[in-house]
């Protein structure tokens, strides 16, 4: 398969489970927009260049961060704040594995519903003092999806739930690969109400559950 932003260097640590914080960072401040609302070099990657993030935390921050509204023609429910190498990963997550495998279902896909992108923190419910991914522009969660009907399918409800608990599994499974770290339901408790999806790169490759 195809990885966007794959690289040879590896990271020698294994990735945490995290729980979603319950408050958002602040909007760090947007520089001159792209030509045609586009970023990372991709026409389908909608969104503002933002001024570099420096962190609060030894650790956090992102260089040439972006805030993104639209992946591949599906909208964010709220902007997110990534790194460019993150917004590939979703652009190609949503083009090649979110739409196809929710099809014509609902009349097809329409939003992904967002809940934390970039968050300068530790990682939560462990006992690690590493920065979390959120902190360093390289994660982001999602809770569901909405189609074009106007109908939400999330996580949280439809997991073990007929054709949309078989599209989440999919999504889930699809994107192992084009991100570093995938959790979900299958993870722990902390994540039975979302995906967490962040491109950190180990040598042992992508680590799912």
């Amino acid at each position: 398969m195809e990885v966007p932003g794959g690289s040879p260097l590896a990271v020698l640590r294994s990735p945490r489970p995290e729980r979603r914080p319950t408050t958002l960072p602040r909007t760090p401040a947007v520089i001159a927009p792209s030509p045609g609302g586009s970023v990372c070099g991709v026409a389908s990657i909608k969104g503002q260049n933002l001024a570099s993030i420096p962190g609060t935390l030894p650790g956090c921050g992102v260089t040439n961060p972006v805030r993104i509204t639209e992946v591949a023609g599906v909208r964010l429910s709220q902007a997110a704040t990534v790194d460019c190498t993150t917004a590939k990963a979703l652009e190609f997550w949503t083009r090649k594995i979110a739409i196809p495998t929710v099809g014509r279902t609902g009349g097809g896909l329409a939003r992904i519903n967002v809940v934390v992108s970039y968050n300068c923190r530790k990682r939560i419910g462990t006992r690690s003092n590493r920065i979390s991914e959120h902190g360093k522009g390289r994660a982001i969660d999602i809770t569901g999806f909405t189609m074009r009907n106007g109908e939400t399918f999330t996580v949280l409800k439809h997991w073990n739930s007929g054709t949309y608990g078989k599209i989440l599994k999919l999504m889930h499974k699809g994107a192992c690969g084009p991100f570093g770290t995938v959790l979900g339901p299958r993870a722990n408790a902390a994540h039975r109400d979302h995906f967490h999806f962040d491109t950190a790169r180990y040598r042992s490759g992508s680590y799912c559950r």
